[in-house]
């Protein structure tokens, strides 16, 4: 079998324990630990509620697994990052792991200017890149740990919807449109 496929393969198969999740779970709050003031000193982050219907709340939370929850975790975690399965060295792990971090972080400034126009200036500015550089460290030290696709799925999918709905990252995207 092809290793990306058989890479892909594992890394959805692999169901997490429960310490997994517990491990997930410390993450996302040593992430918030971290990020919660850097956003805050900075002015990046601001509390504000989404101020729309439950029922568009609801589809930005259904449409935000997908994407960019699940699209991204398999391109930046699964494809590219070797599986528990595969018994790299340590070394190899961190290479693979900074390679992955570098292009996880370029790749959004470019969706910006070319895709996802909403994005635009958000995703250039350095202080969401700081948080995206440090949300894509933690879902590297998750999948690297779980081997499963979906506890950075799942770490990554709440960061967003947290910013998106509570933290001001929908006015973000949506002022900025043209």
């Amino acid at each position: 079998m092809n290793p990306i496929i058989l890479r892909v393969k594992h890394a959805i198969l692999t169901i997490p324990s429960s310490q997994a999740w517990l491990y997930s779970a410390i993450l996302i709050v040593l992430f918030a630990v971290i990020s919660l003031p850097i956003g805050f000193y900075f002015k990046f982050l601001k509390f504000e509620l989404f101020q729309k219907s439950s029922l568009e709340a609801a589809k930005i939370i259904i449409i935000s697994i997908f994407a960019p929850a699940i699209a991204e975790e398999l391109f930046f975690r699964v494809l590219l990052l070797p599986h528990l399965t595969e018994n790299v060295s340590i070394s190899d792990q961190w290479l693979w792991g900074c390679l992955s971090l570098v292009i996880f972080v370029i790749y959004h400034p470019l969706e910006a200017i070319t895709v996802y126009k909403a994005g635009f200036p958000t995703f250039i500015n350095p202080v969401f890149l700081l948080l995206v550089a440090l949300l894509g460290s933690f879902c590297i030290i998750i999948y690297f740990q779980t081997g499963s696709l979906w506890t950075s799925v799942v770490v990554h999918w709440i960061v967003v919807i947290v910013w998106l709905l509570f933290l001001g990252g929908y006015s973000k995207l949506n002022t900025h449109q043209e």
